[in-house]
C-alpha cells in the first residue's frame, strides 16, 4: 500500500509538471494554481504539497529550458569568434522562445529571487554580458548595443502567431536574422531566411 501511495505521489507531481508546462507555455504566467490543479486533476493542496509556491513550480517546470538556454550561451561563448557566437545565441534562444511562450515571459519578466529561476537566469545572464563585451571589443557588435536589447527582441519574438510549431520557428528564424542585422556595428545586407505566412500577412 505504501508504494502504491508514493506511485500516486510521484504520478501527481509529473502530471502538475506537464500541466503547468503547458499552461505557461500557452497562456503566461498568470495562470492560477487552482487552474492548475483543476487541468491536473488533483486538488489545490496537493499541489502545494508538492510545490510550496509558485514561484517553485515555475522554477522546477522551466528547469529543462533554462538549463538548454545556459548550455546555448555557453556554447556561444566557446566559439572562437565572439561575434559569431553572438549570432548564434541570438538564433537558438529566439527558436527556444518561439516554441514556449510561458518561457518566454520567465526570461524576460521580474521574478522573486527566492524562486531558483531567477538565479539560473542571473548566472545566464552574466555570461551573456561576457559574449556582448567580447563582441564589442572585436568591433563586430554596434557599441551602443545593451541586454535589454535583446530582452526586446525576445519579448516581440514571443508575439510571434503562427498555424504550427515549425512555421513559429521559421517566422522565428527570419526575425532573428533581421535583429542580428540592426545589432552588427557595421551591418553588411544579407539573405533573409524565407518568409512565413502570418495572419496579418496579404495577398
Amino acid at each position: 500500500m505504501i508504494t502504491k501511495l508514493r506511485s500516486d505521489a510521484r504520478d501527481n507531481r509529473g502530471r502538475i509538471l506537464t500541466v503547468a508546462r503547458v499552461a505557461f507555455a500557452a497562456e503566461g504566467l498568470d495562470v492560477p494554481i487552482r487552474e492548475i490543479a483543476r487541468r491536473a486533476e488533483v486538488g489545490v493542496a496537493t499541489v502545494y504539497r508538492h510545490f510550496q509556491t509558485k514561484e517553485a513550480l515555475m522554477a522546477e517546470a522551466f528547469a529543462e529550458q533554462m538549463a538548454s538556454c545556459s548550455t546555448v550561451v555557453k556554447e556561444g561563448l566557446a566559439v572562437g569568434d565572439p561575434w559569431n557566437g553572438f549570432c548564434l545565441v541570438i538564433e537558438k534562444l529566439m527558436e527556444v522562445h518561439a516554441l514556449d511562450r510561458g518561457f518566454a515571459r520567465a526570461f524576460t519578466s521580474p521574478l522573486p529571487q527566492a524562486a531558483g529561476l531567477a538565479a539560473d537566469r542571473d548566472r545566464t545572464l552574466r555570461m551573456l554580458l561576457e559574449l556582448v563585451r567580447r563582441a564589442k571589443e572585436a568591433g563586430s557588435l554596434r557599441g551602443d548595443f545593451v541586454l535589454e536589447d535583446i530582452s526586446l527582441a525576445l519579448m516581440a519574438n514571443e508575439g510571434i502567431r503562427a498555424e504550427s510549431p515549425e512555421m513559429r520557428v521559421a517566422a522565428s528564424r527570419r526575425f532573428a536574422a533581421l535583429m542580428i542585422q540592426s545589432f552588427q556595428a557595421s551591418p553588411v545586407p544579407m539573405p533573409l531566411p524565407p518568409a512565413v505566412r502570418l495572419p496579418l500577412s496579404r495577398g
